[in-house]
């Protein structure tokens, strides 16, 4: 499956090593880099992310406190807290405060790679996902997260369906294809409308798009 790149928020005021992060992490992630520590929490607070990276040091607002604020909040998204402060008093802070994780400067990207990684994979449990819109899509657990009301459980077909939308975004099915890749030889076309009603009315009206005279593809995008 093509996974869209998840996305990561950045909040480290460094104007050397931010903007380095963010084109190193660009490789797996879609970046959003910050250089303040108020305006990191606003951020943090008003868009869905997958993953943070906060420095200990900021200005405007410290990275625990940010970490606290948005764990007070009932914010869940897996945080990384990056620092030069290397004492078991400030690691023990930083864990205590509600961070996943803990990194100290200077650091290899390899272990921070292998660390969002793992932080990640704690988050949800539910293995590689695919953003759609505010939406997580976990195929493997036929799980979808919501931006408004969390976990929801897809049945095997929707969650087939959604699937087969979100490997080719850009692309329309046909009524046709949709039969043929996710039911039975059974089924009519209008099985297929059926489940994308099913589809939208679990999830979100604009999760698939009709194409009018064509059939649906992925919608959000």
């Amino acid at each position: 499956m093509t996974e869209l790149r998840p996305r990561l928020l950045l909040v480290e005021d460094d104007p050397q090593l931010g903007p380095i992060m963010a084109r190193v992490l660009d490789e797996v992630y879609e970046v959003t880099l910050i250089d303040d520590g108020r305006e990191g929490l606003n951020a943090a607070q008003n868009d869905p992310f997958d993953v943070m990276v906060v420095d200990r040091r900021l200005p405007s607002m410290d990275g625990i406190s940010i970490v606290e604020s948005l764990r007070a909040s009932g914010e869940a998204t897996p945080m990384l807290i990056l620092t030069a402060l290397g004492t078991v008093q400030d690691k023990v802070r930083g864990l205590d405060a509600g961070a996943n994780d803990y990194l100290v400067k200077p650091f290899e990207f390899d272990e921070l790679f292998a660390r969002l990684r793992a932080i990640r994979r704690v988050g949800t449990g539910e293995g590689p996902f695919v953003r759609i819109g505010g939406w997580e899509f976990y195929p493997d657990s036929r799980a979808v997260y919501s931006p408004y009301d969390g976990r929801l459980i897809l049945t095997e077909r929707e969650s087939d369906m959604l699937k087969l939308f979100a490997v080719s975004p850009q692309r329309t099915f046909s009524r046709a294809e949709i039969l043929r890749a996710v039911f039975s030889a059974d089924d009519t076309p209008g099985t297929v409308d059926t489940y994308v009603h099913y589809l939208r009315r679990k999830t979100d009206p604009n999760i698939v798009t009709t194409v009018r005279g064509r059939g649906y593809r992925l919608g959000m995008l």
